[in-house]
């Protein structure tokens, strides 16, 4: 296949998105396991308002200020400008989703990214079993491809020591909220803090790609990717604005991602807030984008990169 290399992905002649093989990965599957059934086992024991409020304000925070906004928007697309010691906030708040470690996130990212803009790729990319097996693969499982492109960070992710530090010590940074919790709550906050919002946090995460990737209203469509991207508008509020996954695949680099009127997106309101009160500059939308090879309204005939970004 030809290079289509991104940016962090460093391609070759030989590289293919296709073939590999899916294997468990028993740190992660169990790591995701374990939190999934004690959130299973205890919290319908354990149900309190405080507990209750405490898991919707601490998943809102970490999913939007940090997943969306700060893992997501900033640290893998660079789609606005932060100090740095927002950035390692907004991250940090991101690793406290329970997914992976910051780098881990952006190679994960970044390799999935790469191989939905190749013409065809492997199932797990592209979301494609069944919703079950999709589950066990995307929770459970990594995926090596027989040959893979090259995973080429920038120095300010390779050589960053808080990034390094977090990516050493994802699981463990839930370790002081879950005392904290538990010393001021008991097991009901202990359980609706920790175990309950990472797994809904994590398990949410994959529904919302399952179906993004597989199915919904399109606006955009990029020829000669072999995934596209779909909406989810049910979903908007609860996931921050990640639910518009089709004008993320059209706009990868846009700070906002619900650009179209009525698309509500908290995590662009967010980073309005921020920018009103100096702390973020640079807020890229379509606008500002350079013209994208391929990438077409639906419904369009030929490409309209420069009329939609004015969207």
């Amino acid at each position: 296949m030809s290079d289509g290399s991104t940016l962090r992905m460093k391609a070759t002649a030989t590289s293919d998105a296709v073939h590999g093989h899916v294997r468990w990965a028993p740190g992660r599957s169990l790591w995701i396991g374990g939190m999934t059934l004690s959130a299973l086992a205890f919290a319908p024991f354990h149900v309190t308002l405080g507990s209750v409020l405490l898991f919707l304000i601490t998943s809102g925070i970490t999913l939007c200020a940090g997943h969306s906004v700060g893992l997501h928007r900033l640290l893998i697309h660079r789609s606005f400008v932060a100090p740095r010691w927002l950035e390692r906030l907004l991250v940090y708040l991101g690793t406290l989703v329970g997914m992976a470690g910051p780098l881990g996130m952006v190679r994960l990212h970044d390799m999935r990214d790469w191989a939905q803009r190749q013409p065809d790729c492997h199932p797990l990319h592209a979301h494609r079993a069944p919703m079950l097996k999709d589950a066990w693969w995307q929770m459970h499982c990594r995926l090596d491809l027989d040959q893979p492109p090259r995973f080429v960070p920038e120095p300010y992710l390779r050589d960053d020591r808080f990034l390094r530090w977090l990516e050493a010590s994802w699981m463990a940074q839930q370790l002081p909220w879950a005392l904290l919790f538990w010393s001021i709550g008991g097991l009901p906050w202990l359980v609706w803090g920790v175990p309950v919002r990472v797994a809904a946090g994590v398990t949410g995460h994959w529904l919302v790609g399952h179906i993004t990737h597989r199915t919904g209203p399109q606006d955009w469509v990029i020829d000669g990717a072999g995934v596209q991207g779909h909406d989810l508008p049910a979903a908007a509020l609860i996931t921050f604005g990640e639910a518009w996954h089709g004008n993320h695949h059209a706009f990868p680099e846009s700070a906002r991602l619900g650009i179209l009127p009525g698309q509500h997106d908290p995590g662009w309101w967010l980073l309005l807030a921020l920018r009103r009160i100096g702390w973020v500059s640079a807020l890229n939308e379509p606008a500002h984008l350079p013209p994208r090879s391929g990438l077409r309204r639906v419904g369009d005939v030929g490409s309209s990169t420069g009329k939609v970004a004015q969207a």
